[in-house]
């Protein structure tokens, strides 16, 4: 995350957290460096051919460290991103969804590495943050990737506000209480009158309207429009009812700032929205022209794709039948449902469409630092955990999913999934340890790797490492900042071929977004220098 800096400032134009370090990227795709950035920094000069520099190399030797050095932690799937970006057979549940491709390495296995010494680790370092803009109240964890062996600390257990690196406990979470092949279904029953419809929102904020939509591989709500016509049969559409009471509420956390949607860094969390409730599509930065009512304006979209006018749009809720309805009305046909000439009972299901597997989302989530997706992927692990699919409800379910997972909930004090809450507090090394956790293969964790932006390249981390080249394709992280916020947290391959884990966090920060980025950049690119055992 991060805040939008007026021209010629460092330091941020508003006076409360604000997330904003989303680049214009389309969710899974690689991207080069811009040619500049606001402090003036360009591009990276044209690398040497040495060991890492090029960037194809540096990927290559990434890969091999997350994807086969780490107990078969496969980072990149074969086909990510061409299975991202086309349209998935799965979307109409017409079709039964293809179970997913087991994840081999990519690569083969390097040979073990020889790991720093802690001393000489201590010698780079620590340098770099203390006594530096970077203020006094600056924690680090780095642990060894294979053994687990702390290698550096500095107050590991210190609660600090995380920003968005609170998005690595959400991924960790949704994956381990939802699992990766887990979908969302988007689903319409007929109303209680004849002629009503009833579009169910269950959560999917990457919902689009047609193929001209934001999230690769989401699902489309023409799709379902043409299929509840085909179930209405020769039955009239008259009205469309939004029931969006899975998610309880609040719409926006309490512990947000109160303008943080209108300001269009995240969205107001409802069940049902279209493109993370974007108003557009051309945009790829945040932040984004957002819906004031992105339930309403969902519905008025599925509206005039059944060609309904949307003054006959309300809020509502599906029918008590809808309840476990799982079939389509045109397969099991009641008396008076639209396959016998009549119109569909209430209740009936008329159609559904299905996410992509939740293992994208997590990667669409971490890539772009989505606020909206994160906090959507949250209350699935709250409905997951059978607790409501709210603020709350979500923090308290990830906090359980924690201490399944073997860490310390005591240093894990959640308010949101998206990380926009000041109040969030997470020590360095609940985010060491879980990430060393995903590395260690016998969990569904190693998959959220495939969404850690690779430093100098992709996502959120494009811009980042311009003046810490030697992070170039050998960090993945994600980053973090809130006004007097920062921290960077992810993994490192040493000069000699270590994966080390880090986490980064500042509290704080005296100086603005840009200089204190610099400053966290140059502690794993510290790290990727070392080639001292």
């Amino acid at each position: 995350m991060g805040y939008g800096a007026a021209p010629g400032q460092d330091e941020p134009t508003q006076t409360h957290p604000a997330v904003t370090d989303q680049p214009p990227t389309r969710p899974g795709t690689l991207v080069r460096p811009p040619a500049a950035r606001p402090d003036g920094a360009g591009p990276p000069a044209t690398p040497k051919k040495r060991r890492r520099r090029g960037l194809l190399v540096t990927v290559l030797t990434l890969v091999i460290a997350l994807g086969a050095g780490l107990a078969g932690v496969a980072v990149l799937k074969p086909g990510l991103l061409s299975g991202l970006l086309a349209t998935p057979d799965w979307q109409s549940p017409s079709a039964a969804p293809p179970a997913e491709p087991a994840a081999p390495p990519v690569l083969t296995a390097l040979a073990d590495a020889p790991m720093p010494d802690p001393a000489q680790l201590r010698t780079l370092i620590d340098p770099l943050v203390t006594g530096t803009d970077l203020g006094d109240n600056v924690s680090v964890s780095v642990v060894d990737v294979t053994s687990g062996q702390v290698l550096y600390e500095r107050g590991p257990t210190e609660m600090i506000t995380p920003a968005s690196n609170t998005k690595l406990v959400t991924a960790a979470a949704v994956l381990t209480a939802r699992g990766p092949d887990h979908r969302i279904t988007t689903r319409v029953v007929a109303g209680a009158n004849p002629g009503e419809v009833v579009l169910i929102g269950a959560g999917d904020a990457t919902l689009g309207v047609t193929k001209s939509k934001y999230y690769a591989g989401a699902p489309q709500l023409d799709d379902l429009a043409a299929q509840v016509k085909k179930a209405m049969g020769g039955t009239p559409i008259t009205k469309v009812i939004l029931d969006g009471s899975l998610f309880p509420g609040p719409i926006t956390a309490p512990t947000w700032s109160p303008n943080a949607a209108k300001e269009g860094n995240v969205s107001k969390i409802t069940a049902l929205m279209i493109n993370g409730a974007r108003t557009g599509l051309k945009d790829r930065k945040t932040p984004f022209d957002r819906y004031n009512d992105p339930e309403r304006a969902a519905g008025d979209a599925f509206a005039k794709l059944l060609g309904v006018p949307t003054s006959a749009v309300a809020k509502g809720k599906a029918p008590a039948a809808a309840a476990g309805q799982a079939t389509p009305a045109a397969s099991t046909a009641p008396s008076g449902s639209a396959a016998t000439g009549g119109a569909p009972a209430p209740g009936t299901e008329l159609g559904a469409v299905r996410s992509a597997p939740l293992l994208r989302q997590v990667e669409q989530m971490l890539i772009e630092s989505d606020n909206t997706l994160a906090e959507t992927l949250a209350r699935q692990v709250a409905l997951a955990k059978g607790k409501p699919a709210s603020f709350e409800g979500a923090a308290q379910a990830m906090e359980e999913v924690l201490v399944e997972l073997g860490l310390d909930a005591q240093q894990s004090t959640l308010f949101d999934g998206s990380g926009m809450s000041a109040s969030n507090k997470i020590s360095p090394r609940v985010l060491t340890s879980l990430l060393v956790k995903a590395a260690g293969g016998g969990t569904v964790l190693g998959d959220f790797f495939n969404g850690l932006p690779v430093g100098g390249w992709s996502g959120t981390m494009t811009e980042r490492f311009l003046k810490a080249k030697d992070g170039f394709g050998v960090v993945r992280a994600k980053s973090g900042t809130l006004d007097g916020v920062n921290s960077l947290s992810g993994v490192v391959e040493t000069a000699d071929g270590r994966l080390l884990a880090f986490a980064v966090l500042a509290d704080g920060v005296p100086v603005g977004m840009y200089p204190a980025q610099d400053l966290l950049d140059k502690v794993p690119a510290a790290m990727a220098t070392c080639g001292c055992p």
